[in-house]
């Protein structure tokens, strides 16, 4: 299993390619200057950006994957196989929400970590959800990188493109809904940090987070075709930046 997590960590760096990273950075910074985060003014939210990439990655490496395949092995031990692929839409339901608690939580805990160190700079909601937001770019975009230089590395060209249309574009096309979520889903998680209402935050982050990966248990269980996954991470990425955009920049009622 070490040996796993291992080459787990290890995989996200390999194949690198200037083009993949490029678009990485490029998905990431079009959805975070939506939030418009005070980046040039204090520095300490580029160390936000670099630990939660880093932070997460370890935690999926090292804590998500040990955590589902022992759900998975726990799953075998009381049903046969045939029983969990008929049931798969259920079946599938721990690892996804374990993907959600792992991932959110590692992202948050920069945040966590930031606000601890300026709590009295970190009592605006709305600059908890800015930095919440650097935290979400920061993982996403080191995800990014890391989907975008196995799609190169496995020749993709384009001449797939004339050849396959569309769709031969669905791997970034996912990837920069996919940033854009992990920066929205971190951004609401810093607001409610902000609030005082930390652990519902991080909970609803996290559910919408296995909300998102359970498309890919959709396309398993054949409810889903490639396109429509893409189409549904592209609505749950948007729908969940609109209303934290709007958290963002709307006005504060006042009595």
């Amino acid at each position: 299993m070490l040996e796993q997590m291992t080459g787990l960590f290890i995989s996200w760096f390999a194949n690198p390619c200037a083009v993949g990273i490029g678009l990485a950075v490029a998905f990431g910074a079009v959805w975070l200057a939506a939030y418009w985060p005070p980046l040039y003014k204090d520095a300490w939210l580029w160390a936000v950006l670099a630990a939660s990439a880093f932070l997460t990655l370890a935690a999926v490496a090292f804590v998500q994957l040990p955590l589902q395949s022992w759900t998975g092995q726990a799953l075998n031990h009381f049903w046969d196989q045939e029983v969990l692929v008929r049931w798969l839409l259920v079946a599938g339901i721990p690892q996804v929400l374990l993907s959600g608690l792992v991932q959110e939580g590692a992202k948050l805990l920069p945040v966590i970590l930031y606000w601890w160190r300026k709590t009295w700079f970190l009592m605006d909601p709305k600059l908890g959800l800015a930095v919440g937001a650097v935290a979400g770019a920061g993982f996403g975009i080191l995800e990014a990188q890391w989907a975008h230089n196995a799609i190169f590395a496995s020749g993709w060209t384009w001449g797939l493109v004339e050849g396959e249309g569309l769709l031969a574009l669905a791997g970034f096309w996912e990837r920069f809904f996919v940033v854009g979520f992990h920066i929205a889903a971190s951004a609401l998680a810093g607001y409610g940090l902000a609030k005082g209402r930390g652990s519902l935050f991080y909970l609803l982050a996290s559910l919408l987070h296995a909300l998102i990966n359970y498309g890919a248990i959709l396309v398993q269980s054949s409810h889903f075709s490639t396109l429509q996954l893409e189409l549904f991470v592209a609505t749950v990425a948007v729908l969940a930046t609109v209303v934290v955009l709007w958290l963002r920049w709307s006005k504060p009622a006042y009595a």
